[in-house]
């Protein structure tokens, strides 16, 4: 559907075509951004392509990433980008920035879309028009960390990673530990079951019961998630796998496409990688591998938790600041935030 009042002219849904091009040219495109991601997030059916093309009078395409959950009725539901996490979708156009009236016309454009809500999280510094122009909009701050790789594995590895890092490794090289790499269908369960028992470490940590952590976690990381992506992704997803004596002990997924190789998702056993150092290693290796592809960012997402932030900047990853920007006629995300915490407390969940 096409529509022209006053304005850019919108097209939603994006078509594929169209979306890809506009990826190709914008040299500062996500992982998160690219029609593979796209892809994988409306495979599974439950949420409707809601994006949307703005084409201006100078020949400008901005694409605006949006899913809304099918089901609902007109005007009851989300729109997001990207569901079921917080991903990062937010605009995509050739030269990576526009000017500020542009911005404020999607943004009022986006503010008339009949939804309870609309939320879209911008990348990192993409530029204060969107932010001067999002005057009606609630405006959250993030950092997420990215390893800068343009001088190569060697300044990495020299001027990059901590010491303590460079140490780590050199004793996991000594571990014997054994490395597999690919996508095939046993190292992706291999994979599924490192996170589940992940997910029953973090839980127990924080006193939380293991179902209702999975549950939590079930849309963020299942195994039939997990296979549309590798699905979708195909050579450009790549599980990383360490074993200590066959057992396996460690594992990542690593997405690539454009100037990024981002570290998706990382689990392990942690009797096992936590003496080997497992997961340095790994990443070592990875980060080596998109260096040698020639990719130009290690992208190792959001976190707030103290010791997964010291771990990435160790690692040599900066923060860089990203803002979610969110429109809504009723206070959806307060609530949710608030009777989450409410039963949080009520269970004893700590942190």
């Amino acid at each position: 559907m096409s529509a022209r009042v006053l304005g850019p002219a919108v097209t939603t849904p994006v078509p594929r075509e169209t979306w890809n091009a506009v990826v190709k040219a914008d040299r500062d495109a996500l992982v998160s951004q690219s029609l593979a991601w796209r892809d994988a997030v409306f495979a599974t059916g439950r949420h409707a392509d809601a994006s949307r093309l703005y084409q201006f009078d100078s020949g400008r395409q901005v694409v605006i990433p949006l899913a809304s959950r099918r089901g609902l009725p007109p005007g009851c539901g989300a729109m997001t980008s990207w569901p079921p996490t917080a991903e990062i979708g937010g605009p995509i156009c050739a030269d990576g920035e526009i000017a500020r009236p542009e911005a404020a016309e999607i943004l009022a454009d986006l503010a008339r879309i009949n939804a309870l809500s609309v939320e879209i999280r911008l990348r990192p510094d993409a530029g204060e028009h969107w932010l001067a122009a999002a005057t009606s909009w609630q405006v959250e701050r993030h950092n997420t960390y990215i390893l800068d790789l343009r001088g190569g594995f060697d300044d990495v590895w020299n001027n990059r990673f901590r010491r303590s890092v460079r140490t780590a490794v050199r004793r996991a090289e000594r571990s014997q530990l054994e490395i597999e790499t690919g996508r095939s269908a046993l190292l992706l369960g291999e994979f599924c079951r490192l996170y589940d028992k992940s997910v029953r470490r973090w839980a127990a940590g924080r006193h939380e019961p293991a179902w209702l952590a999975r549950r939590l976690l079930s849309q963020e990381m299942s195994r039939a998630r997990l296979d549309q992506m590798a699905r979708h992704f195909g050579d450009d997803l790549t599980v990383w796998l360490a074993r200590v004596q066959g057992r396996p002990a460690a594992a990542l997924i690593v997405l690539s496409s454009g100037s990024y190789a981002k570290y998706w998702r990382g689990a392990m056993d942690k009797e096992l990688a936590g003496p080997t150092q497992a997961n340095n290693l790994l990443h070592r290796l990875a980060i080596e591998r998109a260096c040698e592809a020639g990719y130009g960012f290690y992208d190792m997402g959001f976190g707030d938790a103290p010791p997964l932030i010291a771990f990435k900047q160790k690692l040599g990853a900066v923060a860089r600041q990203t803002h979610t920007l969110r429109r809504e006629r009723l206070p959806i995300h307060a609530t949710r935030l608030y009777v989450e915490n409410a039963v949080k407390r009520a269970i004893g969940v700590r942190g």
